[in-house]
């Protein structure tokens, strides 16, 4: 069998490390520089031919840290990997996902194109934006769940009369799937949004009253409509509400709403996406230990969806 390397990008670098190590091994050494007029240049020190590669990056603005994994894989393939898995916690540009407007580009499939174009070999995620964007690739695509690592994190709090809700009709399925294993209720809040970033809650579907409301989506990224849907909530009678993301995209002034909403008591997040926020209302948990695992399992060929089941 050939060797497992895992090397990284630096869009983040902390959980790298940590996937590294879970692995009980190194990352293997690279060199990335820019030169002073932005160009990127990418160099493996170490000899990869024949080895099973897999690269930890992230695809989220700025546009370098997409050129970077790019590269990395062109230079891997260059240089005789057997295979080339790229690892993106936080896949950039998923919400690009359909042509909603005229003369607008479908920039999730753009992005499925350049990194197989690249010479990737096959990909893994975690909590797509929306799940059917695994069908934009031609490589096989590995898709993990922050529910394997936040179902155990959420049965060791005292929640009392709990339900959980999705932020839009969307989120329905994911949130029916949380509901289910933690045996809670379920509530979806119905918004519209009248422009990109921003929403109105119209209408808020379920029994809200008294119980603990725990709000799920795969992201918050400005944190408007978070906030709008945590104060809805509180307003319907929620006795308390708590946000749970996988990625903590945090843009703006995102920690700052959190922190300011009475409303809002705790959220919980992964490591997917590094940030230099502080708050403490925010609670991070690693889902390196999951990405190990998914990695050695891909690596011995044996199968991912088990480990959900476990």
């Amino acid at each position: 069998m050939s060797e497992l390397v895992v090397v990284s990008g630096r869009s983040n670098r902390l959980l790298a490390d940590n996937v590294a190590a879970s692995l009980g091994k190194r990352l293997g050494a690279v060199t990335i520089r820019n030169f002073s007029d932005g160009e990127l240049w990418v160099k493996y020190e170490e000899n990869i031919r024949g080895v099973d590669l897999f690269i930890i990056q992230s695809t989220q603005a700025p546009s370098d840290n997409l050129m970077e994994l790019l590269i990395l894989i062109d230079a891997a393939r260059r240089a005789s990997a057997k295979r080339i898995t790229a690892v993106i916690p936080y896949f950039g540009y998923a919400r690009q996902d359909r042509k909603d407007q005229p003369r607008v580009s479908i920039t999730a499939k753009l992005i499925a194109n350049l990194l197989t174009e690249a010479g990737a070999d096959r990909v893994m995620s975690m909590d797509l934006h929306t799940p059917q964007l695994q069908g934009f690739f031609d490589i096989p695509f590995d898709h993990l769940y922050a529910s394997t690592v936040f179902i155990k994190v959420l049965r060791s709090q005292n929640f009392e009369n709990l339900a959980i809700a999705s932020p839009d009709v969307g989120g329905i399925k994911t949130a029916r799937s949380y509901a289910k294993k933690l045996d809670a209720g379920l509530v979806v809040v119905d918004k519209r949004r009248p422009a990109p970033n921003q929403a109105e809650i119209v209408n808020i579907i379920g029994e809200v009253e008294n119980r603990d409301i725990i709000i799920v989506d795969d992201l918050i990224d400005t944190g408007t409509t978070f906030v709008n849907c945590a104060e809805g909530l509180k307003k319907a009678g929620a006795r308390r509400v708590v946000g749970l993301c996988s990625h903590a995209v945090f843009s703006g002034s995102a920690v700052e709403k959190i922190n300011q909403s009475e409303a809002v008591s705790k959220v919980f997040v992964t490591d997917t996406f590094r940030g230099d926020w502080k708050s403490d209302k925010i609670e991070v948990h690693s889902v390196a230990d999951l990405f190990a695992e998914a990695i050695l399992r891909t690596h011995d060929n044996s199968s991912i969806s088990s480990l959900f089941e476990s």
